[in-house]
């Protein structure tokens, strides 16, 4: 065991962690290492279509909300792999996800505090540190950093028969998948959701029989990217989220769904686009789009799937009978294994979430000094944005501030238009102090 104690170890090397690593790199101070368990970075490559792209700026990057100046940037990305002026003479609107993760990718080669290929089997804390137990050896840390993201959630109706005709998207492009004349069910209203029903309807997988597109929402219903709605993914906002009682950050997530959460407005026009070129050429498959619909019971009649559906607008129940299942359902938020040995000191809600507070430090009963920083983990203590990259530099720069005990970077600048707290409130207290 390295018997040197890091100032901060990070499980898990998503965007998160490496916004994280990306910005300590410039404190040589500051002793960090970050572990993964795959062997190079990626990410979701299992839904990396062709076509995907960003739902945010790309100066919503890794570092330049708090460090413009920084050398991994996604504007210095592209001087470095000369695609500057043909990236500004492209005039695109969003950046394609596989550039995004190319840059991510860039950025990685650069970082010498990065271990792939290392699993991270276990976190305890001895007398006055993290012990973190991972495949290659033992490391002692100060302060920890839980970035190993979420899990796909599998909707209860479903979980009896998940197996190869009933699955998750995360992986649909690494998978062998073949829908050449099969009826097909593709269950979730969101971006994946779109973009699986796009890509079957053109027949990337086969061409199929019949095609369901099942969601619970009530329309297939656009990104709200509208001005002011952006203003809910500014720190202004985060801050005065923190402040409100559980019940009322519960209700705010659920009302801003589409803040953060809808169809991206052009796949919506590709997609109706599309199914009028069906129309126009007679194309023989069924299509059939069903908003409003409870998915109640999935059953297997022999290698026929039956599923059931409540139909929130008028009441009824439907019944279809499909080949194949294709969930694209989101992710849910699980304590990671590694976790167990802390379990019990652990802080969590009724729903068995960690509690977070106002630097993202997770609450537990151990030393104030020693912190446990949770990434993607505070929907509903951070607000819709949590999730998102909109202010992934942003928190990290609180993180840092807050691990390092100085302002190493400027993360109380007031930012939007909009006052949500009562005047009488101080909204911009030292969020990283």
């Amino acid at each position: 065991m390295n018997k040197k104690v890091a100032d901060i170890a990070g499980i898990g090397i998503g965007p998160f962690n490496l916004s994280i690593a990306a910005l300590l790199k410039e404190i040589p101070a500051a002793e960090a290492v970050f572990f993964e368990r795959k062997p190079r970075f990626d990410w979701h490559p299992g839904l990396m279509f062709r076509e995907a792209r960003m739902q945010t700026s790309f100066l919503k990057d890794l570092v330049t909300a708090v460090r413009p100046t920084s050398p991994y940037s996604f504007v210095n990305y592209l001087v470095n792999t000369g695609k500057f002026y043909p990236f500004l003479s492209a005039s695109v609107e969003t950046v394609g996800r596989q550039e995004f993760t190319d840059y991510m990718g860039w950025v990685t080669s650069q970082l010498d505090t990065l271990r792939f290929g290392t699993d991270v089997q276990e976190l305890q804390f001895v007398d006055d540190h993290f012990l973190v137990r991972t495949s290659t050896g033992a490391v002692r840390a100060r302060n920890v950093s839980l970035g190993s993201g979420r899990i796909p959630h599998i909707p209860e109706a479903v979980a009896s028969v998940v197996g190869d005709r009933c699955f998750h998207a995360i992986n649909i492009l690494a998978r062998k998948t073949n829908l050449a004349g099969a009826r097909v069910a593709i269950v979730g209203g969101g971006q994946t959701g779109a973009e699986v029903f796009l890509n079957t309807v053109r027949n990337h997988w086969g061409t199929p029989r019949e095609v369901l597109w099942v969601s619970r929402r009530l329309n297939f219903e656009p990104l709200d990217e509208t001005p002011f709605t952006n203003e809910l993914f500014m720190p202004d906002y985060v801050r005065m989220f923190h402040t409100l009682d559980a019940g009322r950050r519960r209700a705010l997530v659920e009302q801003q769904k589409l803040a953060g959460d809808g169809i991206s407005p052009s796949t919506l026009r590709e997609i109706y686009r599309e199914l009028y070129e069906l129309r126009v050429s007679g194309d023989p498959k069924e299509v059939s789009l069903l908003p409003a619909r409870d998915m109640i019971e999935v059953q297997k009649n022999g290698e026929e799937l039956g599923i059931t559906t409540h139909n929130r607008l008028d009441g009824s129940r439907e019944r279809h009978t499909v080949d194949a299942i294709i969930l694209c359902t989101g992710f849910v938020e699980r304590l990671p294994a590694y976790l167990e040995p802390l379990q019990s000191r652990l802080h969590l809600d009724e729903h068995g979430r960690l509690q977070l507070g106002r630097a993202f430090d997770v609450q537990w009963d151990g030393p104030p000094d020693n912190r446990i920083y949770g990434l993607n983990l505070g929907r509903y203590s951070h607000g819709i944005a949590e999730s998102q990259l909109s202010l992934a530099a942003w928190r990290s720069g609180v993180i840092i501030n807050h691990l390092l005990g100085r302002p190493i970077f400027d993360v109380d600048a007031s930012a939007g238009f909009v006052r949500w707290g009562s005047a009488s409130e101080p909204q911009r207290q030292a969020f990283g102090a």
